[in-house]
């Protein structure tokens, strides 16, 4: 491949191979093959001019430009653009065609030509205000008519066509930056499973996923993703379905069961019957929400366009007056040129859309944005603890011994059965022996493993049995002492249990508790700073329970043995005495209270309900991106006070200085709109620092 270089400096090189050289889905393939070689940091490519642009270290420039020369352009493979460069492809290809039209306009097009033409582009902006108009709307599609329509009028038509491409550049910005946003949540919703596993006549055969129909059956194995909402016709599994449920422990899913979309085998394989495609799943479902999500505006977007609706009719009358007052048409239009309204009803949507499209930098997901204004003048969040203030991952708390064994030896016995499978349970007894450091020998025999029920072997010729209750007490009909029961049922309030049975008799209990998430505490301090003056915890466990954890992650208030109609009732009192709550939540026994909360936040792992009715998700279990929130919320109001400050000095600026004649419809009408653009540019500029920079002084 022929090249010229552009730039040439330590670690820095810069060639152009020409305009066509590659083409667009050509682009990936080029950069990944610079990409791999030894010293290169970066290979960034266009195939607009043929450019190249690397970084590297090393003495490795002669290697790289040997490399370039010896690369075939038809070797190079052609991948389809992802949606977001077609996003992007779209942006620019719009942008440069508004731009170029009016340079032709303006250089080449003969005056005779040129004005018909204006003309004709102004139709769509005059129907536009006379819809208006006929609707009793006095709003800015008539101002953009009125002005556009006398610039035309008083023979400025350079000044009519450069307002006209100012408002489409607008609308295509505003326009763009939706797309985006709404591109950049739906693909951190999505499955990307391309290709699944299906059953004909007895044969698996490996299909593309957008093959399967309804009534398909298809085989998922352990550690997959199951790819469809469907029915088990056939198999036995463990299934983690946290994301659905909030459960911490694998459910057992046989013949008959339901699964969805989203939820990943642990154990077992499962063959099942397809009822839902992947596009009506109930994760897809979400995407859908977001993609109808615009009747979601927070209220000071619906303020801002209702106020620019209102300073409409006080810019015609200031024109009228000056008219009135002076004689002077020019003096006139140059007020009729300036408004407030443009600036403040683009530039707050775009603030708005700009901080949710942000949120998805840091894996949150907002529904909408009255969401994102109501979480930043919040003052009270209130915690659900399972899943949500402790982490869906088991680890061993307690294990109690029967029948004269002592704790260390039922976890010995337990851990050396368990060491041998992967099970996110088992792994939980293996590490806490470990940790006590209890060598466990093999003294049993070969162990039998029951998919997705537990262990049975032997251990001093008795038959040792290890697993759930529905093993030990329904299949093993292991029996159980009333003291046992009692006990048993005071712990299942607080723990999930593992059985250990002997010789037919009842042995240990392990008990399983899911751990308070990392940096819990520092969150919550820091929220506490940030103005949650009322941090409160709400658990259906018993109140030594949560006494504890609340003292370990220092929130002063909760509510304990709490049924699902409880939280609800918890949350509209808080919100009768007059504050604004957040809800932060996982299972379905949280739904209603999430429903009712001025905002609701659904954990990572949350179950499929509670992300349905929460709004805002968190796309990762770190606890923290509630501060990030919170900041990112807080800098978006202070944006859109900005901007509103300099929209109000700027433009009484120029309509004073139109009035005085020291600038012209031209004048006035260009600045007003260059400083519209560079207010909806500066909208779209990042709030926060780079999100590693953002979760580093989060947890400083």
């Amino acid at each position: 491949m022929k090249y010229k270089i552009v730039y040439d400096s330590p670690g820095r090189l810069r060639l152009r191979c020409g305009g066509g050289t590659f083409s667009k889905n050509q682009e990936s393939s080029l950069a990944g093959r610079l990409c791999d070689i030894d010293g290169v940091c970066s290979a960034e490519v266009s195939a607009i001019n043929g450019g190249i642009l690397l970084y590297y270290t090393g003495d490795i420039k002669e290697t790289l430009l040997k490399t370039v020369t010896d690369i075939k352009v038809h070797d190079l493979t052609e991948q389809p653009l992802s949606s977001t460069q077609l996003i992007d492809e779209e942006f620019k290809r719009n942008f440069i065609s508004i731009i170029r039209k009016r340079i032709i306009m303006k250089l080449f097009v003969p005056k005779f030509i040129s004005v018909p033409l204006t003309v004709l582009r102004a139709v769509p902006f005059v129907k536009n205000g006379l819809n208006s108009l006929s609707s009793g709307r006095l709003n800015v599609d008539v101002l953009d008519a009125v002005s556009i329509s006398a610039a035309i009028l008083s023979g400025r038509h350079s000044t009519a066509s450069s307002v006209m491409t100012l408002l489409n550049i607008s609308a295509l910005l505003e326009g763009y930056t939706k797309k985006k946003a709404k591109n950049a949540l739906s693909d951190s919703l999505a499955l990307n499973i391309d290709k699944v596993w299906k059953i004909e006549n007895g044969q698996e055969n490996y299909v593309p996923l957008a093959d399967i129909k309804t009534g398909d059956v298809i085989r998922v194995r352990q550690g997959s993703m199951i790819p469809v909402d469907g029915s088990v016709s056939d198999g036995v599994a463990e299934v983690n379905e946290a994301s659905m449920t909030g459960e911490s422990l694998p459910q057992h899913k046989n013949g008959g069961m339901t699964v969805y979309a989203g939820t990943v085998i642990e154990e077992g394989s499962l063959d099942i019957v397809t009822t839902k495609l992947p596009d009506d799943s109930r994760i897809h479902n979400i995407i859908d929400l977001i993609e109808n999500s615009e009747d979601l505006k927070s209220s000071l977007q619906t303020k801002a366009e209702s106020f620019a609706d209102r300073l409409v009719p006080i810019s015609f009358l200031t024109s009228i007056g000056v008219y009135l007052f002076t004689g002077n048409i020019t003096k006139a239009l140059s007020v009729l040129m300036v408004d407030y309204s443009c600036a403040i009803k683009l530039s707050t949507p775009i603030c708005v859309i700009s901080a949710m499209r942000e949120a998805t930098n840091y894996d949150i997901m907002i529904k909408g944005g009255r969401f994102l204004e109501n979480y930043a003048f919040a003052d009270t969040i209130l915690f659900d603890k399972t899943g949500t203030l402790t982490v869906s991952c088991p680890k061993l708390a307690k294990v109690v011994a029967f029948e004269g064994y002592s704790e260390d030896k039922i976890l010995r016995i337990s851990a050396c059965l368990e060491e041998h499978f992967p099970h996110s349970v088992a792994k939980a007894i293996v590490r806490a022996a470990a940790e006590k450091n209890l060598e466990h020998a093999e003294e049993h025999a070969e162990v039998e493993y029951i998919v997705a029920h537990g262990i049975a072997s032997k251990l001093n010729g008795k038959r040792v049995l290890i697993g759930s209750s529905h093993f030990i007490f329904d299949d093993e009909n292991i029996p159980l002492t009333e003291e046992q029961n009692e006990l048993r049922a005071k712990l299942g309030e607080k723990y999930s249990m593992i059985y250990l049975a002997i010789g037919g008799t009842l042995c240990g209990i392990l008990c399983i508790e899911d751990p308070i998430r990392e940096n819990a505490n520092t969150v919550i301090k820091k929220l506490k700073e940030k103005g949650f003056s009322n941090i409160t915890m709400i658990t259906g466990d018993g109140e030594n329970t949560a006494v504890n954890v609340c003292h370990e992650l220092g929130i002063e208030h909760f509510y304990a043995k709490v049924l699902p109609e409880d939280k609800l009732n918890i949350v509209n009192r808080v919100k009768d005495e007059g504050h604004k709550v957040v809800m932060v939540g996982d299972g379905i026994n949280d739904s209603p209270a999430l429903a009712a909360a001025d905002v609701s936040i659904a954990m990572k792992d949350a179950s499929d309900i509670a992300r349905e009715v929460a709004d805002i998700t968190l796309l990762e279990s770190d606890l923290d991106r509630l501060v990030v929130l919170r900041d990112l919320s807080e800098s978006m109001f202070k944006r859109i006070h900005k901007n509103y400050r300099f929209i109000s000095l700027f433009n009484s600026g120029l309509i004073l200085l139109g009035i005085a004649g020291v600038i012209s419809p031209v004048s006035s009408a260009l600045l007003h709109n260059l400083s519209t653009m560079g207010i909806c540019l500066n909208s779209m500029k990042p709030f926060l620092s780079n999100p590693k920079e953002e979760e580093d002084a989060v947890l400083d």
